[in-house]
């Protein structure tokens, strides 16, 4: 029994002195960082980050003919792009003529064996991307192009 005694009196003498010590602690902490504001005990929830939605610009299809060494074919694409923020969509619609253009001139320059891997398809999103990134007027920047999608790609 006087055991047990002790051995409370020492429980209670431990967690004493690691109160007092934290408490000093935190009172010199504070003391020193007058600049600091003191964090409440209980913080509030962390809001999850908002995921803006995705911004895309559907294009009307493009019809371009791929010359051959043997024969001729015809490459029908539809593009979908994928837009940095709300100001390039309206760029990419206020200056369609010129966003058509710029993409069927890569188009056409492109070479059948190419085009027909998987590799040379994704070398070609990204010969339009570049393209399509650069600025449509001197005093505009060029539209935040972040990904360019095809959703139909037929060769005959």
């Amino acid at each position: 029994m006087l055991r047990l005694l002790k051995f409370i009196l020492l429980l209670i003498v431990i967690i004493g002195a690691t109160v007092a010590g934290t408490m000093l602690f935190l009172n010199r902490t504070s003391a020193s960082t007058p600049d600091v504001q003191a964090t409440p005990a209980v913080e509030a929830p962390v809001a999850p980050p908002v995921i803006q939605a995705p911004i895309f610009a559907e294009l009307e299809p493009f019809t371009v003919t791929l010359y051959g060494e043997l024969r001729n074919r015809i490459l029908y694409t539809a593009i979908t792009l994928r837009l940095g923020d709300e100001a390039s969509r309206k760029q990419i619609q206020d200056y369609m003529p010129e966003v058509r253009d710029r993409i069927l001139k890569v188009l056409s320059a492109q070479q059948l064996a190419q085009i027909q891997t998987p590799q040379g398809r994704d070398a070609l999103s990204s010969a339009l991307k570049t393209d399509l990134s650069r600025s449509f007027a001197a005093q505009l920047p060029g539209p935040s192009v972040e990904d360019v999608l095809f959703t139909a790609f037929v060769v005959q």
